[in-house]
């Protein structure tokens, strides 16, 4: 429990003070953000420092790295003491790593072009299946059980095929969804910091039944997520609108990444629709809007994804993003409750 709440600690504080001074160096380096002119009212968004997620990462790494080592123990005094880091855990590090160096390579082809343009959709989709595909196959050899699941296994064994193909779509739709979200000012920190918050609780609850669940290492998954939550929050501070950094595709990749591998790591695969409902919805609008302007030749909102047809319709930025953290938090709610609600129902009892 210590080690979880030193996780979010240091990473939160790692965060909050590196990255007033990360903005200066990109500030002097004019690495800035490159808005579209046809998304009204963002303009003066030009410019404002990006590839924020390059310190969201850091701070989550280094966070939970440094809750494995401990100087004091209640009982034993000050010595050193190193704890085992579990190979799910190293699983979720890799996915969040992973992710947001496809994101910042697409990043950095924005800064070099000096437009909002970055890597080609093959490159990218490319590059996201590669590691979608190395952590499927560390999925398989750490033990991840391939039977689908919603707030635990329900018994449909999908193979190590299937089951390799389900790895690489929950973790390339999900980066991309929550980078199709990253649109208005602390919108994704907001609502990630919420979604990881919530894989918290539900990566603990599970450490604490270990024989109703039967998800190895989840202590340590809790742990991560964690981190990722305490670095989330953080940079929220500098984020918020009218932010003073932009996490960019390097973030966006990186937690959207991260919560897809949460949701396989601890067999929540289809819970993460709910927890995720946002992402979802924001990507079903951009799905809907193609689909009717393609094949009808009409729109369905004023602009896609679904924040920006609120923002068209006359909302202030703040509203959107308020508004929809509020929808985020009841996802949330509704899927930390139906975890729980399965525990009540099952035959689980708590571990002292």
């Amino acid at each position: 429990m210590i080690s979880l709440l030193l996780s979010s600690a240091f990473a939160f504080v790692l965060v909050i003070f590196v990255t007033p001074i990360a903005i200066r160096i990109l500030r002097r380096r004019n690495i800035g953000q490159f808005i579209q002119s046809e998304v009204e009212g963002h303009m003066h968004k030009q410019g404002v420092p990006t590839m924020g997620g390059v310190i969201i990462v850091s701070g989550a790494v280094i966070g939970y790295l440094l809750a494995h080592f401990k100087v004091f123990t209640f009982g034993s005094g000050f010595g050193f003491v190193s704890q085992e880091m579990s190979d799910k855990a190293l699983l979720g590090l890799f996915a969040l790593i992973g992710m947001a160096i496809i994101g910042f390579a697409d990043d950095y082809t924005k800064y070099a072009r000096k437009r909002n343009e970055g890597l080609s959709k093959r490159w990218k989709f490319g590059g996201q299946l590669i590691i979608a595909g190395v952590f499927a196959w560390g999925a398989t050899a750490a033990g991840v059980s391939t039977d689908l699941s919603f707030t635990r296994p329900l018994g449909i064994d999908l193979g190590p095929v299937l089951f390799f193909v389900l790895v690489l779509l929950m973790l390339t739709a999900t980066a991309n969804a929550v980078n199709l979200t990253d649109g208005l000012d602390g919108l994704v920190a907001g609502s990630s910091a919420l979604a990881f918050g919530a894989y918290v609780l539900i990566a603990f609850w599970q450490s604490r039944n270990p024989s109703f669940y039967q998800v190895d290492g989840s202590l340590d998954l809790a742990i991560f997520a964690a981190a990722v939550l305490g670095a989330a929050l953080a940079f929220l501070w500098w984020n918020a609108a009218p932010a003073k950094i932009i996490m960019g595709d390097t973030g966006s990749h990186a937690l959207g990444g991260a919560l897809a591998a949460l949701a396989l790591l601890t067999n929540t695969q289809m819970l993460l629709l709910i927890i995720g409902g946002l992402y979802v919805v924001e990507t079903l609008s951009v799905i809907a809007q193609i689909i009717s302007f393609r094949g009808f030749g009409r729109r369905v909102f004023l602009m896609a994804p679904i924040h920006h047809h609120f923002e068209l319709k006359g909302w202030p930025e703040t509203t959107v993003i308020i508004r929809f953290w509020i929808l985020s938090g009841i996802m949330v709610a509704m899927g930390v409750g139906l975890f729980y609600a399965d525990w009540v129902a099952g035959p689980g009892s708590i571990v002292p």
